[in-house]
């Protein structure tokens, strides 16, 4: 979610373009719910109170076009370009065990055996799945994939997800990263007092 969005609103897409004359404009949908699109929805441009009323959409490849009544020309449309576009929190219910990005973002993370990996920075889709981004931990930063094979216990609203150590690959210690520059074989042999040179 973009800084500055409401608490009570979603990022649901992003203006990426305009389209004809008449206001449509070309959207990345950021949601999992095409149904924020459909005729008579309401959005808001990021950090605007004002209503913009959804008269129609289309699909356009994996994005979609959408014209609002509250923007009737190309002139119009210009400002929305490039904008995150808004809906209400409580327009849509989630399912059990359904939860909003937003949710996760800040979770702390621990192991099935209690050991801290850290917490949720971020989320981001790749592959039709969620995959955490959690650091802060001895690990640094690991990318978490969020599916029952490796999430355990998904409870954000109480705090806390468990991961299956396992699963993630972990080492029984962090592999500490090599030290920086160039080291030749006349450097370690040096470094040996049974090597003569």
């Amino acid at each position: 979610m973009p800084d500055g969005a409401p608490r009570d609103r979603l990022v649901v897409g992003q203006v990426r373009g305009l389209h004809g004359l008449n206001g449509a404009v070309r959207v990345e949908i950021l949601t999992d719910d095409p149904d924020r699109f459909s005729v008579g929805s309401r959005l808001h441009r990021e950090g605007s109170d004002a209503a913009l009323t959804v008269a129609w959409s289309q699909q356009d490849g994996p994005g979609i076009l959408v014209r609002f009544r509250e923007v009737p020309s190309r002139p119009a449309a210009e400002p929305l370009r490039e904008a995150y576009l808004e809906a209400e929190v409580g327009e849509r219910a989630l399912a059990d065990g359904e939860f909003y990005w937003h949710e996760v973002v800040g979770v702390s993370v621990t192991t099935s055996n209690g050991e801290t990996l850290g917490t949720v920075r971020d989320v981001f889709r790749a592959g039709g799945g969620e995959i955490l981004v959690v650091d802060g931990g001895r690990w640094g930063e690991i990318l978490v994939p969020a599916i029952g094979a490796v999430v355990s216990d998904l409870a954000p609203r109480e705090g806390r997800i468990v991961v299956d150590r396992d699963a993630l690959g972990l080492d029984a210690e962090p592999i500490a990263p090599r030290p920086r520059g160039r080291r030749t074989t006349r450097a370690l042999r040096g470094q040996r007092d049974d090597v003569k040179p």
